[in-house]
């Protein structure tokens, strides 16, 4: 993968990850309830994934 193509995915995984607490702070949401979600999100793709 050429370096700006990498640059490029790395920028938008970073604004994906600031619009995502943007959106839940402006939603009431606390830092722990989104950590919460985020473990039981990666648990069950995790669940779901090929051994």
């Amino acid at each position: 993968m050429p370096l700006p193509h990498f640059l490029a995915l790395i920028l938008a995984v970073i604004v994906a990850a600031g619009l995502t607490i943007w959106a839940a702070s402006g939603l009431g949401l606390s830092m722990g309830v989104m950590a919460l979600l985020a473990l039981m999100a990666a648990l069950a793709i995790r669940a779901f994934a090929w051994p």
